[in-house]
């Protein structure tokens, strides 16, 4: 508040000048600084952290470890829970044959977190495959992508859609786009860098809740 000229006023003899309207004018400043500066809040994880040690889907601990970021985390507190289970997550890595080392000299293997991304859809999409009644068909670069966009599909790597096709159904990387072509067609390739989508006018059967 001082830095901004609105707090009180410090004197150089030590002492302080405090106005009247004090905490009107810092509960004016809080209000002008979280409208100018919102807090931005980032999920890092959507599962709790002691249940990431064993999960098939690349997790907020894979991303530590391989970046080196975990040997900095703090042994107390929430920290410790942290380093625990980046122990447990390396021990499992290492059985999977998903890394090789010791502590000391960990490391991912190259295609590790590709091959847990590949495991987690292919759980989602067993599981949804059972409320669909339809099998589930990875998609893979250089696909061609036709079919419904049904609904929004949350999982540990991030989120996907869900397009629905006649006999069968996918998973494809989540778009904001995607959110208001909800239940139109839509057709696209896909590609490292995106699909390029295409839609069609919204359909008129029934919506999967």
């Amino acid at each position: 508040m001082r830095r901004a000229g609105a707090g009180p006023e410090r004197h150089d003899d030590g002492s302080w000048t405090i106005p009247r309207d004090h905490l009107a004018r810092a509960e004016t400043f809080a209000q002008r600084q979280q409208r100018d500066r919102p807090v931005v809040l980032s999920i890092l994880s959507r599962t709790p952290i002691a249940e990431l040690a064993t999960k098939e889907a690349p997790t907020w601990l894979d991303l530590q470890l391989e970046s080196g970021a975990s040997r900095s985390v703090r042994d107390a507190g929430f920290g410790r829970e942290v380093r625990t289970a980046l122990t447990a997550r390396r021990q499992w890595l290492v059985e999977q044959q998903l890394a090789n080392g010791k502590p000391q000299l960990f490391r991912l293997r190259s295609n590790a977190l590709e091959e847990l991304r590949e495991r987690e859809l292919a759980t989602a999409g067993g599981r949804l495959s059972e409320h669909l009644g339809k099998p589930f068909e990875p998609s893979r670069m250089g696909d061609r992508i036709e079919g419904v966009i049904a609904r929004r599909v949350d999982l540990e790597s991030g989120s996907y859609g869900l397009v629905e096709r006649s006999r069968d159904f996918t998973l494809v990387p989540w778009r904001e786009m995607l959110e208001r072509n909800i239940g139109k067609a839509a057709s696209g390739i896909m590609r490292a860098d995106g699909i390029n989508w295409q839609f069609g006018p919204a359909r008129t059967g029934p919506t999967i809740g």
